[in-house]
């Protein structure tokens, strides 16, 4: 029972840990329940059209992640300085992931508007006729085109909401997601099928649902920012000048450019398994984006609870309440892997009978299925990376969470799939799971990782 206690806490714990998580991972789940939602209304219209719209997401999976590992570089830091008080700390943070979001929006415009097709090909593969192909490189064109106009707002979206939650404000982000979703979700109905008088759009329609949405988020997300300084008092000034101390920007990109490299090659490591799993034709693509989709609602629970250990955890670093953090993160993680292994037994219940919503063939339902009930399997594994992640992360271990995180993925996995999917005839469905199963092997170097310690650091002590 005494060795329990090491990873259960007490209701206190849990109300600080919910309090964290239960906004990012609502906001998250109606997201991806929307994400599921439109997946089904374009489902519903053909197979091709499906899978154009689920390889162009891939696509733009690569730029969110790149994104995503820009703020939470300088994030690090950001929740460290909030931690100790340090408002400042917290501008300059602000002012560098502004600057670096928008390089990225303009590298990614030009390389999907210039380069789009081409990239789309690579994953136009099977023994569907030529019709089929064509079709679906035509839909993904027509998506893609028009998702470019997005970027830009889910750019600076992610530098105000980043910055928001790593000073504790979560519920704003989500109240901004639920109205974003909630929109979303009703232009697809009209744009996509053509209803209350508008034109039949399909692709294009969800496409540019998907766009007003990401402007909608991001107007109410900046408008309550700068109307509430008493509770984000970094925005005080944070536009009088994008000064930002030198020494700083050194120990950002020292501490993020390892964090945002790697996110960008490990996003660029999952589109390049979707590609290999691709080489088993449209089947496996369409059968793909349908698992994904309702994993990515499973999903939400341990993505959430990541979040949280960055959060929290930074924020203890940052305070140098060392032994607290290491024993809130041993409890995190252990709620984390409990939790999944309930969302995973309920994956497993779903597995079957989703699929069943799509105007598809039987043999991509039970595709989609069987990779389903994969995902499930191994949720708790995916839990216990995530967290193990985030840990090493909050300490500014990001040259180790790049070895971590790509250097596995782009060493081992992918290296595998390759093989796998190129010089044998294994099928999709074992070829997925093998692929999946490495995941127990970085359980075992995240355990080695944090059991050492090695993360425990306050690296903005001397800031200011």
């Amino acid at each position: 029972m005494k060795y329990m206690k090491k990873f259960i806490g007490d209701k206190a714990f849990y109300k600080m840990a919910l309090t964290v998580a239960v906004p990012i991972m609502v906001q998250n789940g109606i997201t991806n329940f929307v994400s599921l939602l439109d997946n089904i209304m374009v489902g519903r219209i053909g197979t091709e059209q499906m899978s154009g719209v689920a390889i162009v997401n891939q696509l733009m999976f690569v730029f969110n992640i790149s994104i995503f590992g820009a703020v939470s570089g300088a994030g690090i830091f950001g929740a460290q300085f909030w931690g100790c008080g340090k408002q400042e700390g917290v501008r300059h943070t602000f002012r560098f992931k502004w600057i670096a979001s928008v390089l990225l929006v303009i590298l990614a415009g030009l390389l999907f508007w210039l380069a789009g097709e081409q990239l789309i090909t690579l994953y136009l593969h099977g023994d569907e006729n030529i019709t089929q192909l064509e079709e679906t490189l035509y839909y993904a064109k027509k998506y893609l085109q028009v998702m470019i106009w997005g970027l830009l707002p889910f750019g600076v979206n992610q530098v105000y909401t980043s910055t928001m939650r790593e000073c504790g404000e979560t519920m704003i982000p989500m109240k901004a997601g639920i109205v974003a979703v909630c929109v979303n979700m009703c232009l697809n109905y009209v744009l996509i099928f053509g209803k209350l008088g508008m034109p039949q759009l399909g692709v294009v329609g969800a496409a540019v649902a998907t766009v007003i949405s990401r402007y909608v988020e991001v107007t109410i997300v900046i408008v309550w920012a700068h109307t509430h300084k008493e509770k984000q008092p970094y925005i005080e000034g944070v536009y009088k000048n994008f000064h930002i101390p030198g020494t700083l920007v050194g120990k950002i990109l020292l501490k993020g450019a390892p964090l945002m490299f790697n996110e960008i090659m490990w996003s660029l490591g999952m589109a390049t398994l979707m590609q290999c799993y691709s080489l088993r034709g449209l089947d496996a693509v369409a059968g793909m984006n349908i698992s994904s989709t309702i994993s990515n609602v499973f999903n939400v629970v341990y993505i959430a609870m990541g979040s949280a250990v960055a959060i929290i955890v930074g924020q203890l670093l940052g305070a140098g309440k060392m032994e607290e953090a290491k024993d809130t993160d041993t409890k995190l993680i252990a709620f984390s892997v409990a939790s999944c292994l309930v969302m995973g037994g309920l994956l497993v219940l779903v597995a079957p009978l989703f699929p069943l919503m799509y105007n598809t063939t039987d043999a991509v339902r039970q595709l989609a299925t069987s990779f389903i009930r994969i995902v499930a399997i191994c949720m708790p594994l995916y839990a216990f990376v995530h967290c193990a992640y985030f840990t090493l992360r909050s300490g500014g271990k990001t040259i180790v969470t790049f070895l971590f995180d790509s250097v596995f993925v782009w060493g081992i996995s992918i290296p595998l799939a390759y093989v796998l999917s190129r010089f044998t005839t294994l099928p999709v469905v074992p070829l997925y799971f093998m692929c999946q199963s490495l995941e127990a092997v970085k359980c075992v170097i995240g355990f080695i990782l944090i059991k050492k310690g090695v993360w425990l650091q306050n690296i903005v002590r001397e800031e200011s």
